[in-house]
């Protein structure tokens, strides 16, 4: 065991000289020291970016100059098919030492830490992949204000304990089942090069060390790797209360084969020396009291064991059940999902078929409106035609009846004219008449008498009656 970890310091130590210091602080690789870490910080998680995105908690990395400093959380694309197991600060041979993370199949064991957002300590429970595709569980990854469709519902019970370390005073006791230990032999993919550039910048952030933060760093989480300017997330508070160390981050350093346990873990050993050595004596009273009653208590013992093993197998098979009854309903929720869609799309087709139907229908009523409405043009220019017919045979007809009115008229007048012309006449013979009846009577009277009085008198009053009598109006043009 000695010779074991003789071998494991003496690489960690050429690995030291092969690597900077800064190379440790990033990868985490062979680091132990004297005190643990702070709690971890409370901080919400930022959005999914999108499809394909993982979810690596935030965790408290190590730099010999400062001490611990915060390593923000953030979503990483994963490698397809892959989980990741959160490293974890562990309790070992009296100092607290990293054990990196890793990318694997399954989620294995880290020390039990609740990292928040789907890492209570044991397992993770923000998503799970479904083929090529991962689908994320949106009651406990932040994925409401995205576009990701690929989501389920399931409740987690959420360890609300911040610890930051297994082991030691006041470490997290949890232990690796084997099944997770299996998970540690297997094949791993180291942290990607957006992890290690993420713990790279964070290191060289002065106010993500806990001397400058107190356990609450104002990054306490990003939206993308490396980008600690936009999508930034601060702790609303630190995860317990911060006490500072009593020595400089070098002393606290534990090198490969020293055994430097802080007085507290000693104490704490030395009390439970004192306690184990009390139960051994108090039991070897009780093994002499109790001789004859040893056999039926080592009887209850293995009945109680093999009770106990019977009781964690139910509880295996009753949460592989449940896990399968877990699978069952995401896969019916799926199928139902699907259902939906196709429904959805069903619905959509013939809302789309109804739509065209109506379109049809409106393009026909539109066409016989236009149909209708030509037919009246036609109409209307029909009757436009037929006004335009009557009103000129109406003005034929009135032209025909003036025409006739001025033949009348020309008619009328020429009688007229004649009329006068014929009474002109009889009074031009009726005039010859009388001059001839007047030269009559001069020859018939004798030169020597005188003239008669009254015919002298008589014949200018007939020449002013002919002057006085209104000639007969000849007409325009005559």
């Amino acid at each position: 065991m000695n010779a074991r970890r003789t071998i494991r310091w003496l690489v960690f130590g050429i690995l030291m000289f092969t690597f900077s210091v800064g190379a440790f602080a990033q990868l985490g690789i062979g680091i132990s020291v004297s005190f643990g870490p702070p709690a971890i910080p409370v901080y919400e998680q930022p959005p999914c970016p999108g499809n394909g995105y993982f979810w690596t908690p935030g965790y408290w990395a190590w730099s010999d100059d400062d001490g611990y400093y915060w390593v923000p959380g953030t979503w990483v694309m994963a490698p397809v098919g892959m989980y990741w197991t959160p490293g974890y600060w562990g309790w070992d041979d009296g100092a607290y030492m990293w054990h990196d993370g890793y990318w694997g199949p399954q989620v294995g064991f880290y020390g039990g830490i609740n990292y928040g957002f789907g890492y209570t300590g044991e397992g993770y429970y923000g998503g799970e992949w479904r083929g090529r595709s991962f689908y994320y569980n949106r009651e406990v990854e932040n994925v409401r204000n995205t576009h990701i469709t690929n989501v389920y519902n399931k409740t987690v019970i959420v360890n609300n304990n911040h610890v930051a370390y297994n082991g030691g005073e006041g470490g997290i006791s949890a232990r690796p089942s084997a099944e997770q230990e299996r998970f540690a032999r297997e094949h791993h993919t180291a942290a990607i090069a957006a992890q290690r550039q993420q713990a790279r910048d964070a290191s060289h952030n002065r106010a993500l060390f806990a001397r400058e933060n107190q356990g609450r760093p104002a990054i306490a989480a990003t939206a993308k790797p490396g980008d600690f300017k936009t999508h930034v997330v601060a702790a609303k508070e630190a995860g317990g209360t911060y006490r500072a160390p009593n020595v400089s981050p070098r002393e606290a350093r534990v090198k490969p084969g020293e055994n430097r346990k802080p007085e507290a873990n000693r104490a704490a050993e030395n009390r439970q020396a004192e306690r184990n050595q009390q139960q051994q004596a108090q039991q070897q009273r009780n093994e002499q009291k109790n001789a004859q009653h040893q056999q039926a208590n080592q009887q209850r013992e293995r009945q109680q064991a093999e009770q106990q093993k019977n009781e964690q197998k139910n509880v295996e098979r009753q949460r592989a059940q449940e896990q399968k009854a877990t699978q069952q309903r995401d896969r019916q929720q799926a199928q139902q999902q699907k259902t939906e869609q196709r429904q959805q799309a069903q619905q959509q087709k013939a809302n789309q078929q109804r739509e065209r139907q109506q379109a049809e229908q409106q393009k026909n009523a539109e066409k016989q409106q236009a149909q209708q409405q030509k037919a009246n043009q036609q109409r209307e220019r029909q009757q436009a035609e037929q006004q335009k017919n009557a009103e000129k045979q109406q003005a034929q007809q009135q032209k025909a009846n003036q025409q006739r009115e001025r033949q009348q008229a020309e008619q009328q007048k020429n009688a007229e004219k004649r009329q006068a012309q014929q009474q002109k006449n009889e009074q031009r013979q009726q005039a010859q008449l009388q001059k001839q009846q007047r030269q009559e009577q001069r020859q018939s009277t004798p030169k020597a008498e005188k003239p008669n009085p009254q015919h002298e008198q008589k014949a200018p009053q007939q020449k002013a009656q002919r002057e006085q009598k209104p000639k007969p109006d000849k007409g325009p043009g005559r």
